[in-house]
C-alpha cells in the first residue's frame, strides 16, 4: 500500500533496525483473538491511534508501517522517521490504552513505499540476527504479539532479501520459545482474483524451508489492475479459495479447516487505487464478514482506518476518505463483530 496511491498495497513507511531486545523470564501478552477484525492506521499522519480506535470501536488496529530510514540500515523507525523509534516514547501511551480496553495493536513492516526504496527491513539489513532483535524490540517494548510483514512490489521479489526475513522470524520463534513470549507472524502480500501470484507462493516456500511458522497469510484483496470490472465480494472469496488450495500444497498435513484459520483478507474502502471498476461497498462489506465468519478465516482488516468516512464522494484512492457514499466508521463497525474467539498464541 502506497501513501498517496496504495498502489497494489499497503504503504510504507518505518524504519528498521538492531535494537537490543530487553528478555523476560515470563510474558503476559494477550494472545490474538481467534478470529479478529484489525484494520491498518496510517501512523504517519500525527493522529492518534488510540483516539480513532475509541472514535470507531475498533479494539484491534495494524499499525503501518515500521522500515529503515534508509538503504543498508538495520535501524527501524515508525514511517522511517529517526525522531520516531521504537520506543515507549513513540505511540507507547496509545498502545497502552489500546490494550487498556482490551484489544492491541499489530505493528506492520513495509508496505509499497519501503518495498520500492530499499528500506524494508529485511531488504535494508544484511543480518539476520539484527532484523531478529528488532521484531524482538517491539514485543518487548509495546507488549504486542503479533507482528505484521507488508511484502510487494520490489521486496516480494527480493530473494535475499525474503530469506533473511524468514530466518530471522525463524529466530524470533525460538526467542520466543526460550523466553515465554507470544508472537505471531502475519505476511501481508499481493493477490490475484485467484490466489498468490509465484512470487507470493515462493516466498512461503522459503519459510517452510526455514521452518519459519507464518500464523497467517493476508491477502489484500484490492488493486488488481487487471482492466477488468471487479465485483469486489465475490473476488475476494475466490482469492481466498485460491489460496486456500495453494496453502494445502504448502502444509499439507494440515487439515482443510486449519488452512481456512491461516487466511486473513484486507479490502480497501470505497474505490480504490484503479478507479469505480474497483469498488468495495458497504455490502460488499457486509457480504464480506457474513463469509468470514462461515469460513472461520484468521483476519479481517481494510485499507484504511482514516478512509472510513463518506467525505470525498467520487475521488479514487484517497488516503483520508473512501470516495463513496456512507457514514462515517460504517465499515469499522460492519467488521468489528467478526473479533470473536479465545486468544491463541
Amino acid at each position: 500500500m502506497t501513501v498517496t496511491t496504495l498502489s497494489a498495497g499497503l504503504v510504507a513507511l518505518g524504519g528498521g533496525g538492531a535494537l537490543a531486545a530487553q528478555s523476560a523470564p515470563s510474558y503476559t501478552g494477550k494472545p490474538m483473538p481467534a478470529h479478529v477484525a484489525a484494520p491498518y492506521f496510517e501512523a504517519w499522519t500525527g493522529e492518534s491511534p488510540a483516539t480513532l480506535a475509541a472514535e470507531s470501536g475498533n479494539k484491534y488496529l495494524t499499525m503501518a508501517f515500521l522500515q529503515t530510514a534508509e538503504a543498508g540500515s538495520c535501524t527501524a523507525y515508525w514511517n522511517g522517521e529517526s525522531s520516531q523509534p521504537i520506543s515507549k516514547a513513540t505511540f507507547g501511551g496509545d498502545i497502552a490504552k489500546i490494550q487498556a480496553r482490551g484489544g492491541n495493536v499489530i505493528p506492520s513492516f513495509g508496505g509499497y513505499s519501503a518495498d520500492t526504496t530499499g528500506t524494508e527491513l529485511a531488504d535494508s539489513c544484511a543480518s539476520v540476527d539484527s532484523i531478529a532483535k528488532v521484531y524482538e524490540s517491539l514485543v518487548t517494548t509495546y507488549g504486542v504479539t503479533r507482528i505484521d510483514l507488508d511484502i510487494e512490489a520490489d521486496s516480494i521479489n527480493n530473494t535475499a532479501g525474503i530469506d533473511r526475513r524468514n530466518k530471522a522470524i525463524a529466530k524470533v520463534q525460538h526467542w520466543a520459545e526460550r523466553t515465554g513470549h507470544r508472537v505471531q507472524f502475519s505476511y501481508t502480500l499481493p493477490t490475484t482474483t485467484t490466489g498468490l501470484a509465484p512470487s507470493g507462493v515462493a516466498l512461503l516456500r522459503n519459510a517452510v524451508d526455514n521452518g519459519a511458522r507464518v500464523d497467517v497469510v493476508n491477502i489484500m484483496t484490492f488493486d488488481y489492475w487487471d482492466g477488468a470490472t471487479h465485483d469486489m465480494a465475490a473476488d475476494t472469496e475466490t482469492a481466498a479459495s485460491g489460496l486456500h488450495d495453494q496453502l494445502a500444497a504448502l502444509y499439507p498435513k494440515k487439515n482443510p479447516a486449519k488452512l481456512w484459520h491461516m487466511i486473513g483478507v484486507t479490502e480497501m474502502p470505497g474505490i480504490d487505487d484503479y478507479g469505480p471498476e474497483e469498488t468495495f461497498t458497504t455490502q460488499d462489506a457486509l457480504t464480506v464478514e457474513k463469509w468470514a465468519v462461515a469460513q472461520g478465516i484468521n483476519t479481517l482488516s481494510f485499507w484504511a482506518l482514516q478512509r472510513d468516512n463518506g467525505g470525498c464522494v467520487g475521488t479514487a484512492g484517497a488516503n483520508s476518505c473512501s470516495g463513496i457514499a456512507q457514514d462515517t466508521w460504517q465499515f469499522s463497525h460492519t467488521f468489528e463483530p467478526f473479533t470473536r474467539g479465545a486468544g491463541v498464541s
